[in-house]
């Protein structure tokens, strides 16, 4: 792999003495070490070389700029003061062009970030790398954010209850395939306790459905769960949710499930199809009112148009 295919990355600090010095060089280190290309004018500028021309070009070329903020780097930035100075005033040029702006990159070496953050960085996300108890998952934060490898958004779809809404809303009944228990899932079974307290022979087991189901059938179903028309001496209301597409009893065992509650269950489940369906069917029916009572009205205002005359 060539050097092009890292992601670049240039250093803008404050020569706040020999250790800040060498904790930048640090950090710079580990992150070359974790596949960024660090500009560092430690290793890059040399004696001869015109720093302020060293400075912009970094700036302007690099994929991003990793600003270490401490007060004094405040402090010159602010005053416009030194290489600090001149940095800054390239970097506040792109950021009001509104070119790249999530190139530049603010951490917090030390200090607060009100004592810290030069007024043109005022309300930006910064990574807070100045306390150690953070470090490592705020390290974590930066190398993600350079390397493009944050976490992104699931992509949005279309759920079951927004096309039933929109099946409701065009006049049709939507239909849906009742839910069906696929079975257990095994692997997201939980471990008793065992701990000789009262119910800690119990545990919670997952039961997958046949489709996600809407917010009106999961709440059906627990509440048939609650009050079931037919249930043995050892069913236990209260136990039951529904998240996702899976069903869980918290308070329970699958020898229990097995010997007590699989009727129970399957029966709970028709019962949430049904009034499911049957809420549906209400649905439409006040929606077809409401879209008659519109119609009704329209007409009456058309008609009571047409027999109005002004001359």
């Amino acid at each position: 792999m060539t050097d092009e295919n890292f992601p670049k990355a240039f250093m803008s600090y404050s020569w706040d003495g020999d250790e800040h010095k060498a904790w930048v060089s640090t950090l710079s280190t580990r992150l070359r070490a974790d596949g960024v290309d660090v500009k560092l004018d430690q290793w890059h500028a040399i004696p001869g070389d015109q720093l302020p021309e060293f400075m912009e070009r970094e700036i302007r070329e690099n994929d991003f700029v990793i600003i270490v903020c401490t007060p004094k780097y405040k402090a010159k930035s602010d005053s416009r003061t030194g290489g600090v100075g001149y940095e800054g005033d390239v970097m506040t040029a792109e950021l009001i062009s509104g070119r790249e702006n999530r190139k530049f990159i603010p951490i917090l070496a030390s200090g607060t970030w009100q004592e810290s953050a030069p007024s043109w960085l005022a309300g930006k996300y910064y990574i807070d790398l100045s306390r150690e108890e953070k470090f490592e998952v705020n390290y974590e934060d930066l190398l993600n954010t350079v390397c493009g490898t944050r976490a992104v958004a699931p992509p949005v779809v279309r759920s079951e209850r927004q096309n039933q809404r929109k099946a409701v809303a065009s006049g049709q009944v939507p239909e849906i395939a009742p839910i069906k228990i696929l079975g257990v899932v095994v692997d997201e079974v939980t471990r008793p306790k065992n701990d000789g307290t009262t119910g800690s022979a119990l545990y919670k087991v997952p039961f997958r459905l046949s489709r996600t189901p809407t917010h009106e059938w999961a709440t059906l179903f627990v509440a048939s769960w609650n009050r079931p028309p037919r249930y043995t001496s050892m069913h236990r209301p209260g136990i039951a949710s529904v998240r996702g597409d899976k069903i869980f009893l918290d308070g329970t065992t699958v020898q229990e499930v097995e010997k007590y509650h699989r009727e129970t269950l399957m029966l709970c489940v028709d019962s949430a199809n049904e009034n499911e369906a049957r809420f549906l069917a209400d649905q439409k029916r006040k929606a077809d009112a409401q879209r008659q009572t519109e119609k009704v009205h329209r007409e009456e205002v058309e008609e009571a148009s047409k027999r109005l005359k002004f001359d």
